[in-house]
């Protein structure tokens, strides 16, 4: 790996690696990093794409807005060329509406893989798709001029790239209701405070937080990190004696690991 390898680069999505820390880009300013299925899929690839020295990644949108959400194209009839449109995807069976849906997915589902920490570096508008695309992330960094929306509603649909559920983790469930529902925007101030957003900075400072937070993630030996993820990440499922449970395993894993008696 050179210092700074650019593995992927195609339809509005650029993936490059410097060491242990991916950057994924949105790269198409000029239409607000406007998202489409072949941007999904160039996102989903960039995931298979990592190599296994990756321990942190981070997404970001060129220009003034992170995402402004579904290309307007997708609401037009004739939908993008060489994709099948909303009204072809409503004639279809349950079954190939259910796996178009899964593929677009795909994109969204990665970001929180046990062995990575993502996060988002949010600017501008980051509506409806770009709303969920942050919310894929494990942490997010916005700058002061920050808009997150949700328009699904508002047109008709639900949020269905993933967002959903870490939304109402993030904010619980009457929040996420209201700002669902109303489709308003939420601020940078609002989202720290809610716990949407782990920080908010002035925008010249975005990308100087981001490279801070992530030599801080760094800073931990990489197993402890995974270890203590997945302990975190199960935690909401899992009852009060469940989670000690796992917490006494995975300090056994962590203590034999550290003796050299690991397997």
């Amino acid at each position: 790996m050179t210092s700074l390898d650019s593995v992927l680069d195609k339809d509005g999505v650029r993936l490059t690696v410097e060491d242990a820390v991916a950057t994924v880009t949105l790269t198409n300013p000029a239409k607000r990093n406007a998202q489409s299925p072949a941007l999904w899929r160039a996102l989903a690839e960039a995931g298979r794409s990592l190599p296994g020295t990756v321990r942190v990644v981070v997404l970001r949108g060129e220009g003034k807005s992170f995402s402004a959400g579904l290309d307007r194209q997708a609401f037009t009839p004739e939908g993008f060329d060489g994709e099948p449109s909303f009204i072809d995807l409503a004639r279809g069976s349950d079954a190939e509406l259910d796996a178009v849906i899964a593929e677009y997915q795909e994109a969204f589902t990665w970001w929180r893989r046990n062995d990575i920490v993502s996060i988002a570096a949010v600017q501008g508008h980051a509506i409806g798709a770009g709303f969920q695309l942050a919310l894929a992330c494990d942490l997010r960094v916005v700058a002061q001029d920050v808009q997150f929306a949700m328009r699904e509603t508002s047109l008709g649909l639900v949020p269905d790239l993933t967002g959903t559920h870490p939304l109402v983790s993030l904010v619980g469930y009457a929040r996420a209701l209201e700002i669902c529902a109303t489709g308003r925007y939420v601020q940078a101030d609002e989202a720290e405070r809610t716990g949407l957003a782990n920080l908010a900075v002035p925008a010249e400072e975005l990308d100087a937080s981001v490279r801070d937070l992530t030599a801080a993630l760094l800073a931990a030996p990489r197993d402890a990190v995974i270890e203590t993820k997945v302990l975190l990440g199960g935690a909401g499922s899992r009852t009060y004696e469940d989670q000690r449970t796992a917490e006494r395993a995975a300090q056994a894993r962590r203590l034999r690991d550290l003796a050299g008696l690991a397997d």
